[in-house]
């Protein structure tokens, strides 16, 4: 498969032209780095010679888990870390093809690679489950992490990977397909398999208590991250803690409901950081109740449950405008929404625009 690229005004023309021996499944850029990413490998190319700068032998990644800082300073890659096939007995034929060195990992472990000094300076270990979504704020300070349980998002700094905020979506798993910092960092949206997108605040009061940070990636810290996983108290391994009433007060946006429902919010996050302390880490993060700020609820397709091309949930993609408080959606079913967001007051965001 091959990629081209063209000059912005020049569509005449073409720069270059990159042929790869697999399907290209990702693109990224900013402006000193093109990222190519395959099913087990990840081309990393200058974005000014178009030279290839470093090739990385991933494990099978067949939904591109990958993130590319926009920050030409902080300008961090991040991808699941690889996990290494363990050592078999049984020797192939000659004429077989090479076997694959790496296995589908089995935790969610997170490596930050340096796209400027071409090398890995942290792994951290941010799920029990295997990843489903990353993404990367503006400056390359932030990175947000979703396994494949749904239930719980978490927010690290980096490059040093301190946690720093963990939120729960909900209590029912979800598939997790897009997260989005806006461009102060001050609010993550992200949207799952649910109809319901969700936008967290970034802010000291929801920031965890236990914040510490990742060790520098060494051959040490990789083996004992083996154990240590098998440790964490991942909530999204137990599933969060939104109930079927919670859901239904959605419905009901600045009633009485509504406001009980952000009361308890403030009186649990208050109770959890008291307690907390008290706790040991493990059973602490479980006690963390921060939720989401505002939501937004899709609007149901008009085009039946097939309108997205077959029986499976629609899939979503947000982002936030960089100067009003709005939300952009792009769904699979051809959709695209634009919500207004409450600032001051959060809760359910108002549908402005639609286009079809």
């Amino acid at each position: 498969m091959s990629i081209k690229m063209w000059p912005k005004r020049q569509r005449q023309s073409t720069i270059c032209e990159l042929t790869f021996p697999t399907t290209v499944l990702a693109v990224k850029l900013n402006r000193k780095r093109l990222v190519i990413v395959l099913e087990d490998q990840i081309y990393l190319y200058d974005i000014q010679t178009m030279k290839l700068l470093y090739t990385i032998e991933t494990s099978p990644n067949p939904n591109a888990l990958c993130a590319l800082s926009p920050s030409s300073d902080n300008c961090y890659l991040a991808y699941p870390l690889p996990q290494k096939a363990p050592p078999s007995t049984f020797q192939p034929p000659a004429h077989a093809p090479p076997g694959t060195t790496h296995v589908t990992p089995t935790s969610g472990e997170v490596l930050i690679f340096d796209t400027l000094k071409l090398e890995a300076i942290n792994v951290i270990e941010a799920h029990r489950s295997p990843l489903a979504c990353i993404t990367l704020n503006s400056d390359g300070t932030l990175i947000a992490t979703a396994s494949d349980k749904g239930t719980i998002i978490r927010v690290f700094s980096v490059p040093d990977g301190r946690k720093l905020y963990q939120f729960r979506r909900g209590s029912i798993p979800s598939r997790i397909y897009s997260m989005s910092f806006n461009t102060t960092s001050t609010l993550l949206c992200v949207s799952s398999s649910t109809e319901t997108i969700h936008l967290f605040k970034l802010s000291l009061q929801s920031q965890s208590p236990d914040a510490t940070p990742s060790s520098p990636l060494t051959a040490a810290d990789r083996r004992s991250s083996q154990s240590s996983l098998g440790q964490l108290s991942d909530a999204d391994d137990r599933g969060g803690d939104m109930a079927a009433s919670e859901l239904a007060s959605r419905k009901h946006n600045g009633t009485l409901m509504g406001m009980i429902r952000r009361t308890s919010q403030n009186v649990g996050s208050t109770f959890a950081a008291k307690v907390g302390g008290y706790l040991p880490k493990g059973v602490s993060e479980m006690w963390e109740p921060a939720r989401d700020f505002a939501w937004i609820k899709l609007p149901k397709s008009n085009q039946g449950p097939g309108a997205n091309g077959n029986n499976g949930p629609l899939r979503s993609v947000v982002a936030m405008s960089a100067n009003t408080p709005q939300v952009m959606v792009v769904t699979s079913d051809g959709n695209f929404y634009v919500f207004n967001i409450d600032l001051s007051k959060g809760g359910e965001g108002t549908l402005t625009k639609q286009y079809s």
